[in-house]
């Protein structure tokens, strides 16, 4: 099966809200690794979760961008569309496949969601799960203030978070590290999302471009001068961090000047 045909049958599966289906894209012993809550299921592990999944979320899942091929393995980026408007926000993701012949021996899926998306799947042991995510990493404090102090490196003087394009494994190529790592770095760390460490760095620049701004100027083309690609993400990212609108902001900042 070429990997484009692979990717298709495997989004329809989710958005036909089949745990099966999905779970039958894997190999016999093929593995899916849910990156965010640090588990990993076999085949029937995985439908026995995404029963309980779909049982809560009913989720349109939208490929973003292009289906990326290198050898066996496949990428791709995702958003989480919820079912019905007001509910939800929508959710980004990416998810990284290893294929053998027709089917997924390795599946790693990153997304972004609050903690209550996952706890309110896991149950009560969830909190317990994050705190024993990564006692067997072999991550160093001492390694973890290292890529702390790297990945800020990249982030500050070479300002990454301005590549829209900008996704996980290529922000760690770019600090040295590991995946697996850099998230740790990220979601122990600092304390937050892939996601929203980068939206962070991406609305502190747009809050100096606005502060800037006069009245007539255009909020919206600051969204993509500071590497979001979308109006919507811009606007989500900002009110989440600031508490107003691009729009609110500037506004504010103008009778205040």
């Amino acid at each position: 099966m070429h990997s484009t045909e692979f990717v298709e049958s495997y989004f329809d599966a989710w958005n036909h809200h089949d745990p099966v289906g999905v779970a039958d894209h894997l190999t016999p012993d093929g593995v899916y690794r849910d990156i965010r809550q640090n588990a990993q299921r076999n085949h029937d592990e995985l439908v026995a979760h995404l029963e309980k999944f779909f049982r809560h979320y009913r989720h349109h899942y939208e490929l973003i961008g292009d289906i990326l091929g290198n050898g066996n393995t496949v990428a791709f980026q995702y958003r989480m569309i919820p079912s019905s408007r007001g509910s939800d926000p929508v959710y980004r993701g990416a998810e990284f496949i290893t294929l053998l012949d027709d089917s997924a021996k390795v599946i790693d899926d990153y997304y972004d969601a609050p903690e209550e998306f996952g706890a309110r799947i896991a149950g009560p042991q969830h909190v317990a799960t994050r705190r024993r995510k990564y006692a067997k990493s072999g991550l160093t404090d001492a390694r973890m203030r290292s890529y702390m102090e790297a990945l800020d490196r990249v982030m500050r003087d070479e300002e990454a978070y301005l590549d829209p394009a900008m996704t996980l494994p290529l922000l760690a190529e770019r600090v040295g590290c590991s995946i697996n790592h850099l998230s740790q770095v990220i979601n122990a760390g600092f304390g937050m999302s892939f996601f929203d460490y980068v939206n962070q760095h991406r609305v502190r620049r747009a809050k100096r471009i606005l502060d800037t701004l006069d009245d007539h100027a255009a909020v919206l083309k600051v969204a993509y001068s500071v590497g979001f690609n979308s109006n919507s993400a811009f606007y989500t990212a900002f009110k989440k961090r600031v508490g107003m609108t691009p729009a609110q902001y500037r506004r504010q900042h103008a009778r205040n000047r």
